[in-house]
């Protein structure tokens, strides 16, 4: 029997569990993660209004109750939880799939002013992550800037001006609908570096922008008109062409009278972020830009200032280190060859990664397959030779005799049951439990009510 640790139960995690399991018939399976719920971006990552979309929990589900597979939620991998080498005596091989952690930054003065974050800031606080903070982001905000033009930066516009109604039936946390059914934006910016062109996002999720209620998406021609791909657009390839497309349709358009506006903007690139008179984020600053016939854009020395109580970045995603592992810092990787991690050059017996720790933060929730297939490929290549040295003892018994004292399966659904509960007391569906202590509480003192690992009740 191959006993393997699956670190991160994300979609990648998952992926690899459900690789492993299927093609492997004596392996058997612990899915860690630091967090005691299951699903990674799924659960925290995911708009809540996205319904669909998040509805792929329900296949994540099957493969972390599948016989051969555990989840151990609350174990922390790595400085103050289990050390890499650790898991490497436990277990005949480790796969890490612990995505891509931080997010890229400006680099400009004043993007550490008070109002200024990151976007997955905002959205791990309308998500209920525990680690998220409220810090007050829509206090006294009219008017905000989204720094990006990608899927994730459409999702925290549209949370923005989405109105209580909308927002009510879905899983986000009490507090966050409250503070966004009280909001006073009135305007949005979404800002690119770039042309409508190379915007990142899919049209479906743009095409949203238009449907708001209430909401007017406000384009103006002129600046798309700047991209050379704008008047004919004919030739880009398909997903552009529609984005392009819809653009065009919105600025053909006179905008109607709506309570809130969304307006992308094209060619404009940060440069500085200023405050107001209580060193708060004010405005940014941005400089126009050009394309430079080379798919990359020049700076052209004109600037425009747009105000702003709220700034969001949203412009990508990077690995950090794992300490025990190997890091390429100019990828934000851990160096590998079809999964299999590489130290100095060479193949490391027993150590795996998939997922955005391997290839990048790239591709969408399906890219993961084929990624954890190529990595279970090969980890089950080298079974023979893993599977020499003797594991006698349930790794799980040896975690808990060193102070490690899991969230397993049962604490989950304890945790469902609690959130259900919680929805039903304010009159909603499932309410998500914000935090570290109200979930470790659910699945501490309610586990016992569920004793059975799998299953629906």
């Amino acid at each position: 029997m191959l006993r393997v640790a699956v670190v991160g139960s994300g979609p990648s995690g998952c992926y690899t569990a459900q690789s492993l399991v299927q093609l492997g018939r004596e392996v058997h399976v612990d899915v860690l993660d630091r967090l005691p719920c299951p699903y990674g971006l799924v659960r925290y990552g995911v708009a809540p209004d996205h319904e669909k979309i998040k509805s792929l929990q329900n296949t994540l589900r099957t493969v972390l109750e599948h016989d051969r597979v555990r989840f151990l939620g609350g174990v922390p991998v790595g400085p103050g939880g289990v050390p890499t080498a650790r898991l490497r005596e436990l277990y005949h091989a480790v796969v890490y799939c612990v995505g891509a952690a931080t997010d890229r930054r400006l680099g400009i003065p004043g993007e550490e002013l008070p109002g200024s974050w990151s976007a997955t800031e905002f959205v791990s606080w309308y998500s209920a992550h525990p680690d998220a903070v409220d810090d007050g982001f829509l206090r006294g905000v009219r008017s905000a800037v989204v720094i990006g033009v990608g899927n994730v930066a459409v999702d925290v516009a549209r949370m923005l001006v989405r109105g209580v109604a909308e927002l009510s039936g879905t899983d986000m946390p009490q507090a966050a609908l409250d503070t966004l059914a009280a909001g006073r934006v009135a305007e949005v910016h979404m800002v690119g570096r770039r042309g409508p062109s190379q915007g990142r996002f899919t049209t479906k999720e743009l095409r949203e922008l238009g449907a708001l209620p209430d909401t007017a998406v406000v384009v103006d021609p002129a600046e798309l008109a700047l991209d050379p791909a704008y008047r004919d657009p004919s030739g880009l390839p398909g997903p552009q062409r529609r984005n392009v497309e819809v653009l065009r349709g919105w600025a053909g358009q006179p905008a109607p009278d709506a309570a809130r506006r969304i307006r992308p903007r094209f060619f404009l690139r940060p440069v500085e972020l200023s405050a107001d008179g209580h060193g708060h984020v004010r405005a940014v600053r941005f400089e126009r830009t050009a394309p430079d016939g080379r798919g990359g854009v020049t700076g052209t020395g004109r600037y425009e200032e747009i105000e702003a109580q709220l700034v969001l970045r949203s412009v990508g995603y990077r690995g950090v280190p794992l300490e025990g592992l190997p890091f390429d810092a100019a990828s934000g990787t851990v160096p590998h060859r079809a999964g299999r991690v590489l130290r100095e050059g060479a193949v490391a017996p027993g150590e795996y990664v998939a997922g955005w720790i391997k290839r990048g933060p790239t591709g969408v929730i399906g890219t993961n397959r084929p990624c954890a297939k190529e990595t279970v490929t090969s980890l089950l290549a080298d079974a023979a030779a893993l599977a020499e040295r003797d594991l006698s003892e349930d790794p799980l018994a040896l975690l808990r005799a060193e102070g490690t004292e899991p969230v397993e399966w049962a604490g989950w659904r304890a945790i469902e049951r609690a959130e259900a509960e919680l929805g039903a007391s304010l009159g909603r569906h499932v309410v998500k439990l914000p935090d570290w202590v109200s979930l470790l509480t659910a699945a501490r003192t309610t586990a016992a009510r569920g004793r059975g690992r799998r299953g629906p009740e």
